[in-house]
């Protein structure tokens, strides 16, 4: 325990824990709690950076030749990774729940967008429903994994947090856009409004090593969005999924931040289910976390 927080790296990793923060000791307070920063959202975003990582790899050495497709094995790597986590306490069980719920969601999506033809997995698989690799819903799941992840590790609490019921209304509201703009006129623009009117007083309050700091919370999920669309343009320009003319392939539009940012909600809005977002006076939970059991 360093500051009465309990340690986010699981047991098996305390040695390489402890290294670091002996490293850091010796530098600036400034410049430690930087690089702490840096190695902490890596630490959080660790599920899809190691599918990003696969993903780039596969695409590398995979032979059409091979015993297995690509997309089977890279559903395969991905279980083995959720597995892995749990067994070392790199994951709690609550957030290995919000990775299921986002799967769930994610695939049926996916489902929906291929056959609308808004992009395409080109390559063959087996363990695929409706065309759609069965892989793919854990590059939704990996968002809510970075975000459930994020919040423990960064033991983040949020002020003037709307009502559940009100941010669940406007998570279903964006969910439903993304299938229903193909039919009816497209209401993202009134979706936008809508986050910011809901949650444009919400502050997050997160912790890198003893001093609390703030940020918007419409601000962090731009942010956020921005470092989706990169990771989006890994998995087009390694062939994993391709939208409609990318044949020869090109970057994806900058319009695509916006389904991100507005997605993200849907993400943050599910982990809120399994665990209840905390205001800065609940900090003395043991756990260290920004969320309790919902």
């Amino acid at each position: 325990m360093e500051n009465g927080r309990q340690h986010q790296t699981g047991p098996a990793l305390e040695p390489l824990r402890r290294l670091i923060r002996a490293r850091l000791e010796t530098l600036p307070p400034g410049l430690a709690e930087f690089i702490l920063f840096g190695l902490k959202q890596a630490w959080a975003c660790l599920f899809g950076g190691l599918m990003l990582g696969l993903i780039i790899l596969t695409k590398l050495v995979w032979q059409p030749d091979w015993p297995i497709h690509r997309y089977d094995a890279l559903f395969a790597m991905a279980l083995v990774i959720q597995v892995t986590f749990l067994a070392l306490k790199m994951e709690t069980f609550e957030e290995a729940k919000v990775i299921l719920i986002y799967h769930l969601v994610g695939t049926a999506m996916e489902i929906f967008k291929v056959h609308m033809g808004s992009w395409a997995y080109p390559e063959e698989a087996v363990i695929r429903i409706a065309g759609v690799p069965l892989f793919s819903g854990f590059m939704y799941a990996s968002v809510g994994s970075y975000m459930a992840r994020a919040i423990r590790i960064f033991d983040m609490r949020f002020t003037h947090y709307p009502p559940f019921w009100t941010t669940a209304l406007l998570a279903a509201a964006i969910y439903a856009n993304f299938y229903m703009h193909h039919f009816l006129p497209d209401i993202r623009l009134v979706l936008f409004a809508a986050t910011v009117l809901l949650f444009g007083r919400v502050r997050i309050y997160y912790t890198v090593e003893r001093k609390p700091r703030w940020m918007p919370l419409v601000v962090a999920a731009f942010l956020t969005s921005i470092f989706l669309w990169i990771a989006e343009n890994i998995g087009t320009a390694t062939g994993v999924w391709l939208y409609p003319g990318q044949q020869t392939w090109h970057m994806v539009p900058f319009t695509k931040l916006g389904s991100w940012y507005l997605l993200l909600y849907v993400s943050f809005v599910l982990v809120t289910i399994v665990c209840r977002p905390q205001p800065p006076e609940a900090s003395s939970n043991p756990a260290g976390t920004g969320l309790t059991p919902g």
